[in-house]
């Protein structure tokens, strides 16, 4: 899974526009029981080594992170957390100021950036070091001490927005034609103002706050009924064996039972539990959906989906653009599921059977293959890039290998003034080498931001997180399968990258398609029961897939088993919008007509990727291209799957 830890929105303060973010990978099932290529929470699986972790002194340091580049030691982060904790006062002093003038606010601004800067410092610094080894709990606690304080940084600075909001959008403006270091932050402050009109007065906003505080049982719930207090089956396979079946093995214990009659056990075993809960989970999810309804009526938003896009000047026809052009254009990957079934040779095809090999075939590749491979995929962005991508490898940007303590699963982390940082798990599966090389993507776009954007338009949001992240995989697999010699390589790579588009674009339109399905409901005060919500997402499978998948009984409760529909609604199909947008890209730069023309393409992207959070993000997609209220942008994955599963079909006839 790609995750997510946010800390506190010190890029940019006033509008929550650039937190910083942590990104997590792992492979993704092509089915949508299960798929979640999606940001949340730290909780991901890594592979298993079959070998076990290695002590970290057993390791080639040029495989580790340098912290040093951060902090020479832990006296230098105390010097800065000392006087980060004065910036925090600081701060909080300049409340009922900023109305006396420009200069005032100019001040706020300036510290508050300068507090940021030095809080991506003071937060990564323990923060990285501690996922290097989680059983240290003298690091854990230095960490837990920054947690202390980004609370109080919020509370210091919660007055500035209403604050400014009553200072008046005219009297603002003045300021910024009249001072030039002001217009700096016009962006923003533009921002507040646009969002003016949702934010209620100090009685109102009190109001919410306080409720805020029940707005996350339901998730708290979720989760507590999903992990803590579930049962997890034992189930006997075919050959005498018996698995437990958890939400962290499910899918790995799929990936690996080469019998059907097996995948059908780990299945039903697994969503029995599922449909034991059934009116439970369905009275959580009412309560996610109640408590969304109420804060966008508060707000004065006519839906649920207006609320949650109106933040970025996302229009509502985005996401059913979305949903549209990818259920009318569910044809190839129709075909793929019948050709898998045909491959597997199967009577009948189910949502378990996706996550089958279709070839008991594995290359396996050393970190430094992998890295030659990345860097020399590369090359169509330009030397500079490449360039970039190649002193990431080089200047230990990359933590590699498991190690004794080190968190599981990967994400990227970019300190602003320093680099960023990847943690990997690599084992050298193929899954590895482009898990790799997506985080790279995401390093790349974080590194040209911080390196063009001031600090306060440096983070970017996740409307546009995942372009850089796979459009770096998509220019992997076009090499990996120039080079590959044999069928069998080929078919193993386009079944990932199959399976990619299926998870990442496909899934995730599915998903956004429930929801909005889901919030109707709602909004519309209509009865909202386990057989309600397993009607809409039973009949969705059906509508999308056709006649690729046979259904049973317990489809209509795999619902209950998407985090985000619970954790985050209308976040997922944000993954979806970000790969039709690389693919769009990719489409235009491998059928420009020659290199002024592709020259252009690459320079429009790279421009989007410097641009950081200094725009709306549609505003930045167009400029390089990329209009995502165009139902041809969505078309462009479809091509792309097409042609991956016709190359497939070719390349199984070989075999």
């Amino acid at each position: 899974m790609r995750q997510r830890r946010l800390v506190p929105n010190l890029r940019g303060n006033l509008l929550d526009t650039a937190a910083t973010t942590r990104y997590s990978h792992n492979s993704a099932a092509s089915l949508p029981e299960l798929t979640m290529r999606v940001h949340e929470p730290f909780h991901s699986q890594a592979p298993a080594n079959q070998g076990g972790p290695r002590a970290r002194g057993e390791i080639d340091p040029r495989y580790t992170w340098n912290l040093n580049d951060i902090y020479d030691d832990w006296s230098g982060w105390e010097q800065d957390r000392a006087k980060l904790e004065e910036f925090v006062n600081q701060l909080g002093a300049f409340q009922g100021t900023v109305q006396q003038g420009a200069d005032k606010l100019l001040g706020f601004l300036k510290l508050s950036d300068e507090a940021g800067r030095l809080f991506d410092r003071v937060w990564y610094y323990p923060g990285l070091a501690f996922d290097l080894d989680q059983r240290n709990n003298e690091i854990n606690a230095r960490r837990q001490q920054v947690e202390d304080l980004a609370a109080r940084y919020s509370a210091a600075t919660s007055w500035f927005d209403p604050e400014l909001i009553e200072l008046g959008q005219e009297t603002v403006n003045r300021w910024l034609s009249e001072n030039i270091d002001l217009a700096l932050y016009k962006f923003h402050l533009d921002e507040l103002f646009r969002q003016a009109e949702h934010v209620l007065d100090e009685k109102g906003e009190h109001l919410l706050a306080l409720a805020a505080k029940f707005g996350a049982s339901p998730s708290q719930t979720y989760s507590m009924l999903t992990t803590a207090d579930a049962t997890f089956p034992e189930v006997e396979l075919s050959d005498g064996s018996t698995r437990r079946v958890t939400p962290g093995t499910y899918s790995s214990l799929l990936r690996t039972l080469p019998k059907q009659e097996d995948r059908q056990r780990v299945f039903q075993a697994h969503f029995n539990l599922y449909k034991q809960f059934g009116n439970t989970y369905a009275a959580i999810y009412n309560g996610v959906l109640q408590r969304g309804w109420f804060t966008a009526r508060a707000r004065g938003y006519d839906s649920v989906l207006e609320r949650k896009l109106h933040r970025h000047a996302i229009p509502t026809s985005v996401v059913h653009t979305l949903v549209k052009a990818a259920k009318e254009g569910m044809k190839p990957l129709r075909r793929y599921h019948k050709l898998r079934k045909q491959t597997l040779d199967l009577d009948n095809y189910y949502l378990y059977d996706g996550f089958a090999q279709l070839l008991d075939h594995d290359t396996r590749y050393t970190f430094d293959e992998a890295t030659q491979h990345i860097v020399s995929s590369v090359a169509h962005l330009g030397e500079d890039y490449q360039n970039h991508v190649r002193d990431a490898f080089e200047h230990r940007w990359v933590d590699v290998y498991e190690t004794e303590g080190k968190r599981s699963g990967g994400y990227m982390a970019s300190v602003y003034g320093v680099h960023p940082y990847i943690l990997m798990n690599y084992h050298g599966n193929l899954d590895d080498v482009f898990t790799l090389a997506h985080e790279i993507g995401h390093a790349m776009h974080s590194e040209l931001s911080d390196a063009n954007q001031p600090f306060t338009y440096a983070g970017y949001t996740i409307f546009v997180a995942e372009v850089a992240s796979t459009l770096n995989e998509a220019l992997l697999l076009d090499q990996l399968l120039e080079e590959a010699n044999s069928p069998e390589q080929r078919i193993m790579l386009l079944q990932h990258a199959i399976d990619t588009i299926a998870g990442t674009f496909y899934t995730q339109s599915l998903f956004a398609n429930y929801e909005l399905e889901a919030h109707k409901l709602a909004e519309a005060g209509q009865p909202i029961t386990s057989d309600v919500l397993g009607d809409i997402y039973h009949g969705i499978l059906t509508e999308w897939y056709g006649d690729a998948i046979d259904h049973e009984p317990l489809y209509h409760v795999t619902w209950a088993r998407i985090p985000h529909f619970f954790h985050s609604p209308y976040y997922v199909y944000q993954y979806a919008t970000s790969f039709a947008s690389s693919a769009a890209l990719f489409d235009a730069m491998k059928s420009a007509s020659g290199d002024t023309e592709k020259g252009e393409v690459v320079e429009r992207y790279l421009t989007l990727l410097k641009s950081g959070g200094s725009d709306h993000p549609m505003e930045l997609l167009k400029r390089a291209g990329v209009d995502l209220n165009d139902p041809e942008t969505v078309k462009a994955v479809v091509r792309r799957l097409d042609n991956l599963v016709t190359q497939l079909a070719a390349e199984l006839k070989k075999v």
